[in-house]
């Protein structure tokens, strides 16, 4: 894989990443570990380890999966202040409703905001 440059490119080179595949074989990226198996039990497993969070960046049927399995401890969405008209739903069909909790916004000159939530499952709204 070729190497990322700049402060970005190092920072993300630096971190240990876990790609979900059905697919794939083996990564190249450094730092990678390909995890194949039970979702529920690598995940849970990486959860229990010292560190920081985990991140999800580019896959909407793997944040299904987590969802469904209640492997979601916090959700930051950003809203950009741009109407599409037509795409992709973020949460897609045949998800079980999730009730969360608002715990942070930040809005940023550009008009883009980020809602922290965490899930809240004794609130019905």
């Amino acid at each position: 894989m070729v190497e990322q440059t700049g402060e970005y490119g190092e920072m993300m080179n630096g971190y240990p990443k876990h790609v979900v595949s059905t697919t794939l074989e083996e990564v190249e990226w450094n730092n990678s570990e390909l995890i194949k198996g039970d979702i529920a039990e690598e995940v849970s497993k990486l959860k229990q380890q010292p560190g920081k969070d985990i991140l999800v960046f580019g896959s909407c049927s793997l944040v299904h999966t987590l969802m469904e399995l209640d492997l979601i401890d916090e959700y930051r969405l950003m809203v950009f202040p741009v109407v599409l008209g037509s795409g992709k739903r973020l949460f897609g069909e045949g998800l079980d409703k999730k009730t969360l909790k608002l715990v942070e916004t930040k809005t940023f000159s550009s008009g883009v905001v980020v809602l922290t939530y965490h899930p809240n499952p004794e609130i019905m709204a």
